[in-house]
Formats: C-alpha cells, sequence, structure tokens
C-alpha cells in the first residue's frame, strides 16, 4: 500500500494474518507464497505481472514479488490456471461497484444492515482512484457521506444516480470528478411503492435503448393474492420522474445489469427463504416487459409454492404464466451481483456473464463466482441450472472462482462485480470490505 493511502496498512496487516473468524475458530498466519516459477512469469505489460499478483500456475498459487508487506493473503483464492488476482483496496464494507467514466473505481459502502453484511461501512459512495496505474487504489476517499442506505450506482447521461434509501438521487457528474461539482435532486421517490425493510436495497442499470430500471424488493411474507399488488417489482424511470412497472413477482431482485451489444438486461432474484423442497430456486433472468415471475404465489412456471392458495380462498394458484427463468441456483446460495465479460478473456471463459455467489448466511457454503454462456445471436444467458436433476449442459455454467466456502468464514464473501473497461474483473467483498481484481495473464496493461 501506498503512504498516501487512506486505509492504513495496519487494516490490511489486520485481514492477513487474523488470529480469529467470524465463527470464533482460531486460524494460524499463512506460509508464504513461492514466486512464480521463471517459465511461469506473466509478460512485462500485463496486469498479472504487477508487484504483489497471485498467479495460478503449475504448482498452486504463486507470488509476483516485489509488493509491500502487510497486503492481504490471497492464497486461499482458487482460480483457473493462467489467471491472476491482485488486492485493490478495503472500503469496510462493498456491496456494489461501479467505475466512473474517467476510470475511478465507485464503491456503495452503508451502514444499515441486510443479512450477511457487516457493520463496518461508511455510510458513503467511495472513490477509489489509480492514477499511477499500479493495480492498487490510490485511496479510499468520500465522494458522498451520509448514505446510510446506499446500494444502487449508476453513471449515466453525465449524470450520477445513486440510491438514498427509499430515494434515488442524482447530481451532475463530470468526467474526472472526485468530489460533487453540483448538487443533487430527487431522481424518483420509490416510497410511493410499498417497501419491506429488510429488502431495502435499491439497484439499477441503464438499457442500450436508454430506459433505466430500478428494483423493488418484496417481503417474505408477502400473501398470494389474485390479482397480485405492486410490491417486488422491478419499474423504469420515466423522463417525469414517476415509475412504470416493467415486471413483477420478485420476492428480492437484489441485482441489475444491462449488456450493451444485444440491449439485453438481465436481474437476480433471491426467492423464498427455505423453499427448495416445494421446487424454489434463486434465478438468474431478462427484463421483459409484461414478465410475471411468480412470488409469492409460485416457485417457477408451472409450480405453485407448497400450501400456498390465494389469499381468501382454497384456490391453488395458477402457476402457468409464469416466465422461465435462464438460469437457476439453489436456495441460499444466494447470487448476489452479475456483469458481462466484454470479449478480452480467453475460451471459455470470455463472452460470458460472471455471477457472484454470496453462500449461505452463517455457514458461507455455495459462497463463489460462476460464469455463464450467452446466446451469440440474443445475448440471452443460455439455459444453466446447479440444481440436482437438472439435464442443463454443465458447460453453461462454469465454477470460476472458489475459496470462501472453505468452513472458516475468514474470507467473507463475494458480493458486488464489475469489468473494468481495461478487462479486469474487479470484486467485492461485504463482510471483510476487501476489493479484488482478476485478470488472465495475458491480459495487457494499457
Amino acid at each position: 500500500m501506498k503512504a498516501e493511502q487512506c486505509v492504513p496498512l495496519a487494516v490490511f496487516a489486520a485481514l492477513a494474518v487474523a488470529t480469529g473468524c467470524s465463527n470464533g475458530t482460531r486460524v494460524s498466519p499463512p506460509a508464504p507464497l513461492p514466486p512464480v516459477p521463471a517459465g511461469e512469469m506473466p509478460q512485462a505489460g500485463s496486469f498479472c505481472a504487477l508487484p504483489g499478483s497471485v498467479v495460478q500456475t503449475s504448482i498452486g498459487p504463486a507470488l509476483v514479488g516485489g509488493a509491500d508487506a502487510g497486503v492481504p493473503d490471497l492464497a486461499w483464492l482458487t482460480l483457473p490456471k493462467g489467471f491472476c488476482a491482485h488486492v485493490f483496496a478495503n472500503t469496510g464494507v462493498a456491496r456494489q461497484l461501479k467505475f466512473a467514466p474517467g476510470g475511478e473505481l465507485f464503491v456503495a459502502s452503508p451502514t444499515q444492515l441486510t443479512t450477511g453484511a457487516n457493520s463496518g461501512g461508511h455510510s458513503a459512495i467511495l472513490v477509489l482512484p489509480d492514477d499511477d496505474h499500479d493495480g492498487v487504489a490510490d485511496s479510499v476517499g468520500t465522494f458522498l457521506g451520509s448514505l446510510v442506505a446506499v446500494q444502487g450506482l449508476l453513471f449515466a447521461g453525465g449524470q450520477l444516480y445513486y440510491q438514498d434509501d427509499a430515494v434515488i438521487r442524482r447530481l451532475a457528474y463530470n468526467t474526472g470528478d472526485r468530489q460533487p461539482s453540483a448538487a443533487s435532486e430527487v431522481a424518483t421517490d420509490m416510497s410511493t411503492l410499498p417497501q419491506d425493510s429488510t429488502h431495502w436495497p435499491k439497484v439499477f442499470d441503464q438499457a442500450m435503448d436508454g430506459t433505466i430500471y430500478i428494483s423493488n424488493g418484496g417481503g417474505q411474507l408477502d400473501a398470494c393474492q389474485s390479482p397480485p399488488p405492486l410490491r417486488g417489482a422491478i419499474v423504469q424511470l420515466n423522463a417525469d420522474g414517476s415509475t412504470t412497472e416493467v415486471a413483477r413477482g420478485f420476492r428480492n431482485p437484489i441485482a441489475i445489469r444491462c449488456e450493451s451489444s444485444h440491449d439485453v438486461c438481465l436481474a437476480i432474484e433471491l426467492a423464498l427463504d427455505y423453499s427448495a423442497p416445494a421446487g424454489g430456486r434463486e434465478k438468474l433472468l431478462p427484463i421483459h416487459a409484461g414478465d410475471d415471475w411468480g412470488f409469492p404465489c409460485c416457485a417457477t412456471q408451472n409450480t405453485p409454492y407448497a400450501n400456498v392458495v390465494y389469499q381468501g380462498t382454497s384456490t391453488i394458484p395458477d402457476c402457468s404464466g409464469v416466465a422461465a427463468e435462464s438460469g437457476s441456483f439453489v436456495i441460499g446460495d444466494t447470487p448476489f451481483g452479475l456483469d458481462f465479460e466484454t470479449g478480452q478473456w480467453p475460451a471459455p471463459w470470455g463472452g460470458r456473464v460472471f455471477v457472484t455467489l454470496h453462500g449461505a448466511y452463517q455457514s458461507w457454503k455455495g459462497a463463489r463466482v460462476v460464469a455463464i454462456a450467452l446466446d451469440p445471436t440474443t445475448g440471452i444467458p443460455l439455459p444453466s441450472s446447479e440444481l440436482p436433476g437438472s439435464d442443463a449442459d454443465p458447460n453453461d455454467m462454469l465454477e470460476f472462482a472458489t475459496g470462501w466456502d472453505d468452513g472458516r468464514q475468514d474470507h467473507g464473501r463475494p458480493a458486488p462485480i464489475t469489468f473494468a473497461p481495461d478487462g479486469r474483473l474487479f470484486l467485492g467483498n461485504d463482510w471483510t470490505g476487501t476489493v479484488v481484481w482478476i485478470a488472465p495473464v495475458g491480459l495487457m496493461r494499457p
């Protein structure tokens, strides 16, 4: 770390040599990593050749020397051979990552908690520049503070849109701004829709046609009604600040990300807790106008939740009109963030959508990163599933990064994810606050 880093080196050192875990287990300091074998040293000028990079080699994880001491150990993080990982910064809590037009990484770091996040956030939108391009943030500065419940971030049309609890605000943003250059205004007030105190995060992104989509969470105990009320939904932002429903039937649409090449927007839905025996599954899905995703009546298409009837009647819900998801995940594995690789990575990883799995609460079981294949014509994810008995092609959902699910809970949980314009994957952690980047060894620095 550099001397001007706002997060002191002691923070990184404490993470690297922790003597206790969140579950009370004692752990030993990690053994030093071996150097990268001479024949596998990344090419000079590549991101993976930067000091402090941990490269997956024929002998396992190996370290590119020359970094400052005290940077957290990444030997536990398992990647495909030919990839590297590098610590970028620590933000206390990282729940959303977005790159500004000038290349600075912006991080939403709330203090209002949701299940499985820690209490070390900054109540702020943070800005993390790397002006000297050494792979480590020069500083972790506050762009906007006093934001207890912040998650959604979006740079669009010369504006920075951000969540302030139930209100979506925006302010004029000039390339390179590291402090606001204008006052914020209300883009829309989501409190006009029913709110759930647990599923408070609002996430949003802009489609290729300019439409901004915004999520609104439902609640675990929502009743099955016919017709269903507007609650858990994805809406579009209108020019006058109002919103219009686009899709409904969500319990917790925790992530939205749009891909520009095919005008495709995807969302992640965290479905009814403990519903796996009744056909429940977490979902990766395309955003289409008029779609109903079934909650709280239906687990998936043609499958009502067990023992659920329409409120006030004994009628079993009709789930024939529920949309079919593109990707299916085990309840509790908790898909949390997603972003699209832009074609700079080698096969089989290039051109896929990468999804972080937050893991099960209290155990972190299932925490990892997967890469899902896209239809090259439409940009829609190919049918993929981790559910037992699925007939989906296993090559369409590949496991990319693992290590959080080690039974010790000392590495936190993968949460937000974003690809930088230069091709690196940036991954945030809402338990340790660490932000890392991952790259293939052949990815060259600009």
